[in-house]
C-alpha cells in the first residue's frame, strides 16, 4: 500500500480516515441516544410483569460465569416482587447445547417455581430473542437482564421490535471476556442498526405461544 505522496492526497486520505470512523461510531451513538433513558438498577428499576434473560454461553451442563450472574440478577429481582415472570431466551440449535433448559435449571435452584419461568430455545440472537419476545410470548412490556456492555444493544433492539423494555446492565469485573465483549459491541452496535433499519424475520418464528401469558394468570 502505497501514501500519498502529495500534502492534498493526504489531507484527503486523513479525512477518509475520519469519515470512515464517524460512520463506525454512528450506531453506537444510536445505541446510546435511544436507551439514554431506560437504564436502570436492580435497586430502582420499576415492577414490572416480565424479565428477559439473554443467553451467553454455558460452561459444560453450567451457565458461563458471566450468564450465572444475570441469572442471579432475575433472581433477585423475582424474589423482591419487581417481576413475577421470567423469560429465559437462548440457543437450543443443537441437541447437546441448550442454554434455556440450563438457565431454568440455576433459576430453580435458587428458589424461583418452575412455573414462573418460560423458555425460548430459538433466541439465537438479541434481535431474534426481542422479536420473539413480541410476537411469539406476548410481551409488551419488559425488564432486560444483561451484562452492562449489551444492554443498551438489548434495549435498543427491543424497542425496535416493540417491547417498551427497561435495562438492568449486571456489574462483571473487568476481565479479558468483558473487554472483549465491550470491542465486540462496536461490530454488533452496526448489525443492530441494520436490524433496526430492514427489520429482518428472526431464523425461526414458528406458532405463538401461550407461555408468558399462562404463568401471569398463575401468579395472579
Amino acid at each position: 500500500m502505497h501514501l500519498p505522496r502529495t500534502r492534498t492526497g493526504q489531507r484527503r486520505a486523513v479525512q477518509a480516515v475520519m469519515l470512515l470512523c464517524v460512520l463506525a461510531l454512528l450506531p453506537s451513538a444510536w445505541l446510546f441516544t435511544v436507551s439514554s433513558d431506560r437504564l436502570r438498577t436492580a435497586e430502582d428499576v420499576p415492577p414490572t410483569e416480565v424479565a428477559v434473560v439473554f443467553g451467553a454461553g454455558l460452561r459444560g451442563d453450567a451457565p458461563s460465569p458471566y450468564l450465572a450472574r444475570r441469572l442471579d440478577a432475575a433472581a433477585r429481582l423475582y424474589h423482591e416482587g419487581r417481576v413475577e415472570v421470567l423469560l429465559v431466551t437462548g440457543d437450543n440449535s443443537r441437541a447437546e447445547y441448550d442454554e434455556p433448559d440450563t438457565m431454568r435449571a440455576y433459576l430453580t435452584g435458587r428458589g424461583v417455581p418452575d412455573a414462573r419461568i418460560v423458555s425460548d430455545y430459538a433466541g439465537f440472537d438479541t434481535w431474534d430473542s426481542c422479536v420473539r419476545a413480541k410476537k411469539i410470548f406476548g410481551v409488551d412490556r419488559a425488564v432486560l437482564i444483561s451484562q452492562g456492555f449489551h444492554i443498551r444493544r438489548a434495549v435498543a433492539l427491543c424497542e425496535e421490535a416493540g417491547v417498551r423494555s427497561y435495562g438492568v446492565g449486571v456489574a462483571d469485573r473487568r476481565d479479558v471476556t468483558w473487554y472483549y465483549g465491550t470491542v465486540r459491541e462496536i461490530g454488533a452496535a452496526g448489525k443492530a442498526a441494520v436490524d433496526a433499519v430492514l427489520r429482518p424475520d428472526p431464523r425461526f418464528l414458528g406458532p405463538q405461544e401461550p407461555g408468558v401469558a399462562r404463568a401471569l394468570a398463575d401468579a395472579g
